[in-house]
């Protein structure tokens, strides 16, 4: 059983960009999805934006990044969200449970699109943190 914590950047449209750069610099390999991609519903002028991209180097290095929907911004892009993903379902959900708790949810803890169990939520200090449990990769 496995748990990483992992940064995971946001950005206004600007991801593939970044993260082809941060890859030009660090190296390994680079998985970029799009909203399109998994047709999530964003406006038009975003689908070719990335909804998740992951940059894994053989180093050790983990990188995850995304472009934030304009639908989903309610004030400036803070730049940063904890990321916390694996295969230890109890453990995650235990973390989950933890961290909501005094805080507000803003993706319920549950089956997402591509498969894995995920929750967003904003902790009592403002903290937003994601937690994913799936297989590697997911």
């Amino acid at each position: 059983m496995t748990v990483r914590l992992n940064p995971y950047l946001h950005f206004q449209g600007t991801a593939r960009e970044a993260l082809t750069f941060y890859q030009s610099v660090l190296g390994g390999d680079l998985v970029l999805t799009s909203f399109e991609d998994l047709g999530l519903p964003v406006d038009e002028a975003e689908k070719a934006n990335i909804m998740h991209g992951h940059l894994k180097t053989g180093g050790g290095l983990d990188l995850m990044a995304a472009d934030t929907p304009s639908s989903m911004q309610s004030g400036p892009v803070s730049g940063v969200t904890m990321s916390l993903s694996g295969d230890d379902d109890a453990t995650l959900s235990r973390y989950w449970e933890g961290l909501s708790v005094g805080g507000t949810v803003d993706m319920p803890f549950e089956v997402a699109a591509w498969g894995a169990k995920y929750g967003q939520c904003t902790d009592q200090y403002g903290i937003t943190w994601m937690i994913n449990v799936g297989p590697e990769g997911s």
